[in-house]
């Protein structure tokens, strides 16, 4: 019998456009932010290494793909969020956070000036939270659309500009936090140059009837391979990346999650969007040295990684929790993200993590683990 709201207390899972192409492709399927994804295919390790050296597909449609459109739509959406939005040039993108009023973090995000509309790609595990919260807050002359009917890929890995270039013309001049409209297969399609393993790469949204076609294309250059959600995590740690759910929360705030760089300074001056008052206490508080925690990353010794949960000690006493964690495919060394009392926060201060009741020696390490390679242009 089949799982039905009554007898599980949970909605069915939803499958992907690329369901039984996965499933072909040999993927491992796991339940993940209300889907059906594929965890891996050939093995996790591998599929890291491949994405650092070669280029790696990643299904990431679960994701949610929103417009905004309306006169001063950029303007209205910089109340509910910190980022300048509308200076934003067509065909640039800047990442952002949708705040409470008490600066709780509800998502992070993706925004994208299209020229027609004001693109919004957000977490798949908060897409319809978020849906809510725009359609509370933003007038109603504001349009809001969900792109239910398009797939999100992500090609990923330092190939990932030639392969693209090579199938879809004019890509390749695409840089870091750009994005551009382009026509393949008889339709439309929108390449971002972004992604989230700090490899080079693009998300490519395209119609869910187009996406088998694109997907067999891009797997059929033998410098692509497909790859799954343990590789996107592993990297994504790798590259100091946090992860909504886990190193974000609605507990957690921008300053103290060391995501300051995306409060415009114009913003942190004349405020005038949800949280502001608190995320000003929390810049205040770090200029002055008083924040209470901080996420930083940390580097253990030895080749057992610390997980979500594990708590973070200063000899007897507990300083911070672990937010992230796993073994380091690219480094051989375990390593996390946690949450630390800000004076153990420094590079370099010494620290122990409690993993099955055994204390494991760790060192505070900047972010990223491993160097971003985005292409900037050359």
């Amino acid at each position: 019998m089949s799982d039905t709201v009554e007898e599980t207390g949970e909605p069915p899972l939803g499958t992907l456009p690329l369901d039984a192409w996965h499933r072909a492709q040999g993927a491992r399927m796991v339940p993940f932010a209300g889907y059906e994804m594929p965890i891996q295919y050939e093995g996790i390790v591998a599929e890291h290494e491949w994405t650092r050296n070669s280029a790696s597909l990643f299904d990431v449609s679960h994701m949610g793909q929103l417009a905004l459109k309306g006169e001063g739509a950029a303007h209205e959406l910089e109340k509910l969020l910190p980022g300048a939005i509308s200076n934003l040039k067509p065909g640039k993108m800047r990442y952002s956070m949708l705040l409470t009023e008490a600066g709780g973090i509800i998502d992070d995000l993706m925004v994208t000036n299209t020229g027609p509309h004001i693109a919004l790609v957000v977490n798949g595990a908060c897409k319809w939270d978020d849906i809510a919260h725009l359609r509370e807050h933003l007038p109603d002359d504001i349009t809001l659309t969900h792109f239910d009917d398009f797939a999100l890929l992500a090609l990923q890995g330092p190939k990932a500009g030639e392969v693209l270039e090579e199938l879809i013309p004019g890509t390749g001049a695409l840089t870091f936090m750009t994005a551009a409209l382009f026509e393949h297969d008889g339709g439309h399609i929108w390449v971002s140059r972004a992604g989230y393993t700090g490899e080079d790469g693009f998300e490519i949204a395209v119609h869910e009837s187009k996406v088998e076609a694109l997907a067999d294309a891009l797997v059929a250059d033998e410098r692509v391979r497909p790859a799954g959600l343990g590789a996107r995590d592993s990297l994504r740690l790798e590259a100091g990346l946090p992860l909504y759910g886990h190193d974000l929360t609605i507990n957690t705030d921008p300053v103290s999650a060391d995501l300051a760089f995306a409060l415009s300074k114009k913003r942190r001056k004349e405020g005038g969007y949800f949280g502001y008052q608190a995320v000003s206490a929390r810049l205040a508080d770090l200029e002055a040295g008083t924040l209470a925690q901080r996420r930083i990353g940390l580097t253990l010794d030895g080749r057992m990684p610390a997980r979500e949960g594990a708590e973070v000690y200063a000899g007897d006493t507990k300083v911070g929790t672990v937010t992230s964690g796993g073994f380091s495919p690219t480094l051989g060394v375990p390593i996390a993200m946690a949450y630390v009392d800000t004076a153990h926060a420094s590079e370099g201060t010494a620290l122990e993590i409690e993993v099955r009741k055994k204390r494991l020696s760790a060192k505070v390490t900047s972010m990223p683990f491993v160097p971003h390679r985005y292409y900037r242009g050359s």
